[in-house]
């Protein structure tokens, strides 16, 4: 069994986290901006289904991107040299989270359910959520979105429209943090896709020093330009 949060009810120690399913930690609460932003600097994410309860998440062990090991293919730097795409941050949020939220792969569902967008576009306005977008000929192409506390960039989901112009936004993505000191990406989830960028895996109680170690709190926010 995994407890149920009721109003500032704290999240319990993510050691307590079950392994079958791995990393499910306790469900219910809220995605009002305290409680996600709380989750974060715990290393919890929500991640639930259309119809479920809001389930709280803290897998072991963790997938995560140091931003100077992320690796760049010959012909994805080809295409970030050759202005492939316009990069830009912050001026289409919602649609970079609904865009990621749409249906893929044949698949219908989606776990960036609409009360999902509403909280993130909240915290964007906050100035804790953010876009990186690419762009052609006017057109949104491709983008990721996730969230900055501190020296933390908490990677969320990222789509594409055309070729590499996912890659390209989150190449951009981590030479912004390199230049800002941002030690890590948190992945959440490993991938096979995430591992061929780079991202690789690290016990739990290792990310959760990490983070400790580089989230300012209270956090704060500032619109990305």
């Amino acid at each position: 069994m995994i407890p149920w949060l009721h109003g500032d009810t704290p999240f319990p120690p993510v050691s307590r986290a079950l392994k079958s399913p791995n990393g499910l930690l306790c469900a219910g609460a809220d995605l009002s901006p305290g409680r996600i932003l709380d989750a974060y600097r715990h290393g919890i994410f929500p991640w639930f289904s259309e119809g479920d309860p809001i389930l709280w998440w803290s897998p072991d062990p963790r997938m995560v991107l140091f931003p100077d090991e992320l690796k760049v293919s010959r012909s994805l730097r080809k295409s970030v040299d050759r202005g492939a795409f316009e990069t830009r941050v912050d001026t289409a949020f919602r649609e970079v989270i609904e865009a990621c939220a749409a249906p893929r792969d044949g698949r219908a569902g989606t776990w960036i359910v609409p009360e999902m967008v509403e909280a993130y576009v909240r915290l964007h306005e906050l100035g804790f959520a953010h876009s990186v977008e690419s762009w052609r000929d006017g057109e949104l192409a491709g983008g990721l979105y996730g969230l900055a506390l501190g020296q933390v960039f908490f990677g969320e989901s990222m789509f594409a429209r055309a070729t590499d112009a996912s890659k390209v936004a989150l190449v951009m993505l981590a030479e912004r943090l390199v230049a800002a000191d941002c030690r890590v990406i948190d992945c959440q989830q490993a991938t096979a896709h995430l591992a061929s960028l780079g991202a690789r895996e690290i016990p739990r109680k290792t990310f959760a020093q990490l983070l400790q170690e580089s989230i300012q709190y209270p956090p704060t926010g500032e619109r990305w330009t």
